[in-house]
């Protein structure tokens, strides 16, 4: 009788063969797994993507909108509500947004 082959009972090659199979079995479902989680991950960020993209198209002002600040900006300097430093800071975080 062979010490590791198939015999007519149970011998020590059925306890290796069960490891063998369920490891395999296990690599098999961790890689699919593994698959599955990138698969989900990637199509949340190409989902995040695109919120952020329209969250920033939608808050967007246009551009008469933006002159319209400056106008009350500038009004407010004037009226010495806001100081020169105050007024040019904000002139300028509107300027960027055009």
């Amino acid at each position: 009788m062979p010490p590791f082959g198939p015999g007519p009972g149970p011998g020590p090659g059925r306890p290796l063969m069960r490891a063998a199979m369920i490891g395999g079995t296990a690599y098999v479902a961790g890689r699919a797994g593994a698959k599955a989680g990138a698969a989900k991950a990637q199509q949340q960020q190409a989902e995040e993507q695109q919120q952020a993209a329209a969250a920033s198209q939608a808050t967007a002002p246009t551009t008469d909108e933006t002159f319209e600040q400056l106008e009350k900006l500038k009004h407010l300097l004037d009226e010495g509500v806001l100081t020169e430093a105050e007024y040019e800071v904000q002139k300028q975080k509107l300027l960027a947004q055009l």
